[in-house]
């Protein structure tokens, strides 16, 4: 069973968010599970800083052994900070994808998408039911 952390909050195609209510931000990575899934990342590309995204629409793509996935903004913002660390190092998604593994931060352009997020018991239970 994959590990959820109970402080973040997720979607339904496997992307984690982080919250920062004060500076309103948020950091977001792909999940142990998409990692399982995945199995070795092999290549991350990263958004470009100070890119507008909505929700829903890419933000990055993770390249595995296996196959290709595009990760999607888990809320509309526009992307302020990227891990570079991805660049050399992208095994981190698979090694620690809620830690070194995190994607990008963003800022909050709308607060209020972020009640279709799911908690960490609402993930476990999409997980189990295979969607």
């Amino acid at each position: 069973m994959s590990f959820i952390p109970e402080n973040l909050k997720y979607t339904k195609e496997h992307e984690w968010v982080l919250f920062d209510e004060e500076m309103l931000t948020y950091t977001c990575g792909i999940t142990d599970h998409a990692q399982e899934m995945l199995t070795d990342i092999v290549f991350v590309e990263l958004p470009e800083k100070g890119l507008e995204v909505k929700k829903g629409e890419r933000l990055a793509v993770v390249e595995s052994v296996k196959a290709v996935s595009d990760v999607y903004a888990p809320l509309s913002g526009e992307v302020i900070e990227i891990n570079h660390r991805l660049e050399d190092s992208p095994e981190l998604l698979n090694s620690d994808p809620y830690g070194d593994g995190w994607i990008c931060k963003l800022s909050v352009k709308n607060p209020s998408e972020a009640d279709e997020l799911l908690d960490a018991t609402e993930y476990e239970a999409h997980i189990a039911s295979g969607d």
